[in-house]
């Protein structure tokens, strides 16, 4: 007699399934998360919101009421559409101007260090040139330079091309970043297969042919990660707009610090103003979340 009906007889099926419940899972199996995991994520969600909700309260409130509490009121009302219309109409600040000057920079350098990194990345990973390897670790030493070392010389330039106050010399720095090169280099080098490659030019494909149908396609999870890090990054950007832009050629963060007099802050019109900047990054991420993990994740994972 085997030994299986004899641990079914003596200790029968519930004994069965417990042991089954404690051996450790095989096979792609996953134990589902427990309650303390959703707790937890719970807590981090109430935190990350907490901001945001703060934000519509005090924008929502009026500088009396903001001055006698802190925490004026529990929900946000009417007002609150008010203060937006004060913001978008107000004659002080050119706000819709702002706003246009925000997207074109944002989209225009997120599309351009999407493509000239991921150029750079397919070079530095696939191809097979002199000097590869010490260029790769020089581009990657400059994130190590602080921005603040590069201003002085770069607003000197700025200034004697005739750029000062123009969206160009905003634009035209962030055409390519070191990180954007660095995360389509590690990327490339795992998700892109040499076969295809020389398979692409075994059928009379160009470099840039094979970039364009072969690695540009098999780069579109991190570089679409690239892109909304690259659009979040230009859009809340206000050091270097601060010192080459004006208040007649302004992004929206110019626009928001406009809002403060030098005697009075009215902190209602100016929550509302933060609001109005941050809408459209939370409408961004709600659309495109589900890509933005998916990139980071699969340029995480090697092999």
């Amino acid at each position: 007699m085997s030994s299986v009906p004899v641990v079914a007889q003596t200790a029968g099926p519930a004994a069965a399934r417990a042991a089954a419940r404690r051996r450790p899972a095989t096979g792609g199996h996953q134990r589902r998360p427990r309650w303390v995991t959703y707790t937890f994520l719970g807590v981090v969600l109430l935190v990350s919101v907490f901001p945001l909700w703060f934000t519509l309260i005090l924008g929502s409130s009026t500088p009396e009421a903001i001055s006698r509490s802190a925490l004026p009121q529990l929900l946000p009302d009417g007002s609150l559409l008010d203060r937006f219309a004060d913001v978008m109409g107000s004659d002080a600040i050119n706000f819709w101007k702002a706003a246009w000057n925000s997207v074109a920079i944002a989209v225009l350098t997120s599309l351009s260090v999407v493509l000239f990194s991921t150029l750079a990345g397919f070079s530095f990973a696939k191809l097979r040139f002199r000097g590869r390897g010490p260029l790769l670790v020089f581009v990657i030493a400059t994130m190590a330079v602080p921005t603040q070392l590069g201003v002085i010389p770069m607003y000197i330039l700025m200034s004697d091309i005739g750029w000062i106050g123009k969206l160009q010399a905003v634009i035209v720095p962030a055409l390519v970043t070191a990180f954007g090169v660095f995360w389509m280099t590690q990327y490339l080098g795992e998700a892109l297969p040499y076969e295809l490659i020389e398979a692409a030019r075994v059928d009379g494909a160009s470099m840039f042919r094979t970039f364009w149908s072969i690695a540009l396609p098999a780069a579109r999870p991190a570089a679409a990660m690239l892109g909304l890090f690259t659009f979040v990054q230009q859009w809340t950007n206000f050091f270097w707009p601060s010192i080459v832009l004006n208040q007649d050629n302004p992004t929206l963060p110019l626009v928001v610090r406009s809002l403060q007099s030098n005697y009075f802050v009215d902190y209602s019109l100016v929550m509302a103003g933060v609001f109005l900047v941050t809408l459209p990054l939370i409408v961004i991420f709600v659309f495109t979340g589900r890509q933005l993990v998916a990139g980071i994740m699969q340029g995480a994972v090697k092999g």
